[in-house]
């Protein structure tokens, strides 16, 4: 009797803790509200039949216990029994699965107006390159990562002389446009995650994987690393920051270019030659002072 009752009071606190539970999860800020309907939808299938396996587990202990003089009646086969659980467990598999299958075909169907970013990671910070004012990214490939070009953006590729650098910075996007997330890796295995986003993927080294969300309120939102890729896996943080119009046009505006970037680059090789060719004379100088002593 003990074992039942206790059996049936997991299967009752496990129901009101859940309920009532402080716990939940952050407020959403994309448009991926059917993700959290899906998952409450599986909760709830599956926590009917937890609690029922429970109740039904102490109701056994208590109507089969021992008592002297039971017979025991030996039932291999139960055909309506089976029948039953055989229809109840299939209604209960596509009642989770249908609900999944169908936010994954809206996670991967892209609408023909979102706008392509791209995500670099690397050890242990997120780069991000945008478009310029063509609307399109250039091509990027991980054999052209310099130290000049950390993005490894392809010099010859006219589109992407205006694509905007943000590297180990925060990424602002704008309210309520859809965004295509291009998600490419520099070293090992990323997890790109915004937990009010509702939406995460995989970054897999020599892969472009990619999903996508409409951002539908502002503020500032954490960007997570959701799979360990080493020892300053928990550092590999950043902040994605969802703007009005106006004020992520201005963010937007104050960025520098691929192009501005290299010529910076090379301005500076420059001036590092002609300040060693000015150097030159005097240390010749130097030499025949040093030597006639």
């Amino acid at each position: 009797m003990i074992t039942a009752l206790i059996i049936v009071l997991v299967a009752v606190g496990s129901v009101v803790f859940h309920l009532m539970s402080p716990w939940w999860w952050t407020e959403i800020a994309s448009n991926w509200g059917f993700i959290d309907t899906t998952i409450i939808i599986t909760f709830w299938v599956t926590g009917v039949v937890y609690t029922a396996i429970l109740l039904f587990v102490g109701y056994c202990i208590w109507k089969f216990r021992y008592k002297e003089n039971r017979k025991v009646e030996y039932e291999p086969e139960n055909h309506k029994l089976e029948t039953w659980l055989t229809v109840l467990t299939s209604i209960g598999v596509v009642v989770m699965l249908a609900p999944g299958l169908i936010a994954w075909k809206q996670f991967i169907t892209v609408p023909d107006d979102a706008t392509e970013f791209e995500i670099l990671g690397q050890q242990w910070q997120w780069n991000y390159r945008l478009p310029g004012k063509d609307g399109k990214l250039g091509k990027s490939d991980n054999r052209n990562i310099t130290a000049e070009n950390p993005f490894g953006v392809d010099s010859k590729d006219p589109n992407g002389k205006d694509d905007i650098l943000i590297e180990a910075d925060d990424l602002h996007l704008p309210i309520g446009k859809p965004v295509k997330l291009l998600l490419r890796s520099m070293d090992v295995l990323h997890n790109f995650y915004v937990p009010q986003f509702r939406g995460k993927m995989d970054i897999v080294p020599g892969m472009v994987t990619y999903f996508w969300f409409t951002p539908t309120r502002t503020g500032n939102f954490e960007v997570l690393c959701a799979e360990l890729c080493g020892v300053g896996h928990h550092a590999m943080r950043g902040n994605v920051i969802v703007d009005d119009q106006a004020s992520y046009d201005k963010w937007l505006g104050e960025q520098q270019t691929f192009a501005q970037t290299m010529a910076q680059y090379e301005n500076g090789n420059k001036l590092g030659k002609t300040a060693g060719l000015a150097l030159k004379p005097e240390l010749g100088n130097a030499t025949q002072k040093v030597s006639s002593q």
